[in-house]
């Protein structure tokens, strides 16, 4: 038997802290968990602050794991039944210990927002999961949950076996997490290797037989700008990962329909932010390009750096999907406070805890949120204060 249920890789950073905070409030005290990552001094601060939260957290564990060396990580793998990691950019410093995770039967959950590391685990270690057993299910944070359980949620309004249309608009007030504009920027400066891993991918899910959705349609497009339906704001396209997630969950699960496609936009203000984000998103592109100045970008923000409390008390976040079938249209909401931290955490956290203790349908291999957990876990979600409602039929 495994020494732990749940092990939380990278508990030392800003948003694995968080995460390490919301589990020391809220796990349940039958739960064998610990924190891990390089530094032993710093996991043992984490340590005290989290008995300092609720004394029973002493008999936190307190794991170091160097995660370029795959004997460190197979060691995490096999002392737990659950891996639940922030440590990021994954396509750097990932590889390791998901592939460790797929070798031990051990499950996985992460916050990564890159699509190049999740095609690659899906290439290397997809089988081997499925051979042990272990879910690895990617995109825990704010991405993918919102999108990927709001268009399940959205889905399960509306009848069985209809044709469904649906966008999803996502408005944001918060600062974006340095771990994400490190990421951004990382995976510009790759866009050539993303895009021929993500075709070798689909190649080899032809051969798996991971594709086949027999007579079912399942589409998801690049939208054009757009005004949003009753505003004078735009919506433009989010090249998020978030809208192959809602692809993969759509191939895998016949609810959505013989007949399902997806849209996503970020709401954005008039016509001049919608030059001023096209400009800036192509200049950030090139710049990526060359390494002096991309080294120069990823120095302006530190990843392990945060907002303060008082900044993610005011953050917020509201994704509004519209529905349409042949029957009507159906308006549904996914909203909550500081996306890209405190919920992330909390949605990292409940991920973890959902594929522990939850009666779940009976899965391996690489999985989506909507896959491994569905209702399960937008449930505990809701009860943790994300709202999941219908606003308009």
């Amino acid at each position: 038997m495994p020494e732990y249920d749940l092990v939380l890789v990278g508990a030392s950073g800003f948003t694995g802290g968080l995460t390490a905070d919301y589990l020391a409030a809220h796990a349940p005290a039958s739960v064998r968990w610990a924190i891990a990552g390089r530094h032993r001094a710093k996991l043992e601060a984490v340590h005290q602050r989290l008995v300092a939260i609720d004394r029973r957290n002493a008999g936190v564990g307190v794991v170091t794991v160097d995660l370029g060396d795959r004997r460190s990580t197979a060691e995490v793998a096999r002392s737990s039944r659950v891996v639940a990691t922030t440590a990021g950019p994954f396509s750097d410093i990932g590889a390791g210990l998901v592939g460790s995770c797929a070798d031990a039967g051990t499950d996985y959950v992460d916050i990564t927002g890159e699509p190049e590391f999740v095609d690659r685990t899906y290439l290397d270690h997809g089988l081997r999961a499925k051979e042990t057993g272990a879910r690895l299910v990617h995109s825990c944070g704010f991405d993918s949950v919102p999108h990927d359980l709001g268009v399940l949620f959205t889905v399960l309004q509306l009848p069985e076996g209809t044709p469904i249309r649906v966008e999803g608009f996502v408005r944001v007030r918060a600062r974006l997490s340095s771990g994400t504009y490190q990421t951004a920027v990382k995976a510009f400066s790759r866009a050539r290797q993303t895009k021929a891993v993500a075709a070798e991918r689909r190649t080899a899910e032809a051969v798996r037989g991971d594709c086949d959705i027999g007579d079912r349609r399942i589409q998801v497009s690049k939208p054009r700008p757009k005004k949003v339906p009753g505003s004078t704001r735009w919506a433009v396209p989010l090249p998020t990962i978030d809208p192959l997630v809602v692809k993969r969950s759509a191939r895998a699960l016949e609810r959505y329909g013989p007949d399902f496609s997806y849209r996503h936009y970020v709401v954005v203000g008039g016509l001049p932010m919608v030059a001023a984000a096209a400009l800036g998103v192509s200049g950030l592109v090139v710049a990526a390009q060359l390494p002096p100045v991309r080294d120069a970008l990823l120095r302006r923000r530190a990843a392990g750096a945060g907002p303060s409390p008082c900044d993610r008390a005011h953050a917020w976040f509201n994704v509004r999907f519209v529905a349409t079938t042949p029957a009507g249209r159906i308006v549904t909401e996914v909203a909550g406070g500081d996306p890209g931290y405190d919920e992330t955490a909390k949605m990292l956290a409940e991920s973890a805890m959902c594929l522990l203790g939850d009666d779940l349908p009976v899965t391996s291999g690489q999985l989506t949120t909507a896959q491994a957990m569905g209702t399960a876990l937008t449930s505990r979600l809701q009860a943790a204060g994300l709202a999941f409602r219908v606003v308009d039929d």
